[in-house]
């Protein structure tokens, strides 16, 4: 159950984000060449408290070259890849017409 603080934050945050004032962790990897943004935060303490975990996870995944900025912005999209040609699988050519 959500309590009366759970929601007035969730608003808050809402109207920060809104507004430009909300706190974004700023991922760029360098491979794959991305820039993920993690958020938004209410404050700049629970984005740093959040940002290892995000580190994990791309760290995980084989990410490298990865540098970390925790900053008020209003990103327009939340992962921007210079590389995606790389990530998008081709379709497959069927080579009897009855596969189709």
């Amino acid at each position: 159950m959500k309590t009366f603080w759970n929601s007035f934050k969730e608003v808050l945050t809402n109207l920060f984000h809104n507004l430009g004032w909300a706190w974004w962790v700023e991922i760029v990897t360098q491979k794959p060449h991305c820039t993920y943004y993690f958020g938004p935060f209410l404050s700049v303490k629970e984005a740093n408290a959040a940002k290892a975990g995000y580190l994990e996870d791309l760290e995980q995944e084989g990410a490298q070259g990865i540098a970390v900025v925790v900053k008020r912005c209003k990103p327009k999209s939340l992962t921007v890849a210079d590389d995606l040609g790389d990530m998008i699988q081709h379709k497959a050519t069927p080579i009897f017409s009855g596969q189709m």
